[in-house]
């Protein structure tokens, strides 16, 4: 599906969630009669009109009962629909885990589970954050992650996944007028993490809405005299181990970034890779802080958090020195 640049800055405007259930989704379900959306009461919320005025047959909302939602999803794609189950991040994550589990994984049941306004997104409080998910979802056998850069990264997820005969969870992040990371047309690779810039010096790794922020702070590191080379990981898992096995061999520090907790997220992947290899360059992990933080606007919640793009140019200068 080739877009053109209008497209992507209508995409940005739209945001990761609206983009790929307002734009993609659509026409994936014009064109695919086997394709179903099931939503936890968010169909409006989540930019879900055109779903709603042209295929409410194949759109079922079970109201707010995430725990349901998963279940009857698991259930539709046992007789052999194509089911996209949506959600917030923080409620698929945790309170849905064991009919993840269950009724999804070890059913070896097809289900592409979208938790949208992952993060700290949503200024709802400790409830609504989706801080833990993808440490939740790496410790699931066989669970695929995805968490796209930009709207345009998430509106080819969307195509993406229709054919993977696996169960994917896909981690959307933002609300509205996300930050442009792809600014041309860029198809999406499952398995494969992009090298956004090259520098000699810093390799920072980053997913979602960070990869935007990195490389904000690859230029402020440039002014310092080091370069950084900014990694796009959309695929938590499979991890891509081939590019990793190319970063270590290459820079003298390493510096993962995401908007999660700093552990058992991608950092935590990253490092885990590592250690089974001698003499790697060191690996500061960025995300969030140990702790259940208050609410607020997640621009500000990223600076408190160190994960905004000064606080993580400051701390590649530290690490360098």
């Amino acid at each position: 599906m080739k877009i053109d640049s209008i497209m992507i800055k209508t995409l940005a405007r739209l945001g990761q969630t609206r983009a790929f259930f307002g734009v993609a989704m659509p026409d994936i379900l014009k064109s695919n009669e086997n394709t179903y959306v099931v939503t936890a009461d968010l169909a409006y919320a989540f930019g879900m009109d055109k779903i709603i005025s042209k295929f409410p047959e194949r759109l079922i909302n079970v109201g707010i009962a995430e725990q349901n939602m998963v279940t009857v999803s698991s259930g539709l794609a046992a007789e052999g629909l194509n089911v996209f189950a949506a959600g917030y991040a923080s409620f698929i994550a945790s309170r849905s885990i064991e009919q993840v589990r269950l009724n999804v994984l070890a059913a070896g049941i097809n289900v592409k589970l979208i938790g949208a306004w992952a993060g700290v997104s949503l200024a709802l409080g400790v409830s609504h954050y989706g801080v833990e998910d993808i440490a939740f979802m790496r410790a699931l056998p066989g669970m695929v992650i995805l968490s796209p850069a930009d709207a345009q990264e998430a509106y080819k997820m969307a195509y993406a996944v229709m054919n993977i005969d696996r169960s994917v969870y896909i981690r959307l992040s933002g609300g509205m007028e996300n930050s442009i990371v792809y600014k041309q047309d860029k198809d999406f690779v499952l398995g494969k993490a992009d090298r956004l810039t090259d520098g000699k010096d810093v390799a920072i790794i980053a997913t979602g809405l960070m990869v935007s922020e990195s490389l904000k702070a690859a230029e402020l590191t440039k002014i310092n005299g080091i370069s950084a080379s900014v990694y796009n990981f959309s695929t938590i898992s499979p991890l891509d181990t081939e590019t990793l096995d190319s970063i270590f061999g290459k820079y003298k520090l390493i510096v993962t970034v995401e908007e999660h907790s700093s552990k058992g997220g991608l950092g935590g992947a990253v490092a885990e890779y590592k250690t089974s290899f001698d003499n790697m360059p060191p690996q500061i992990i960025l995300g969030l802080p140990d702790c259940f933080v208050k609410p607020g606007q997640f621009a500000f919640m990223w600076e408190e958090a160190g994960i905004s793009s000064e606080k993580i140019a400051t701390r590649i200068l530290e690490g360098v020195k």
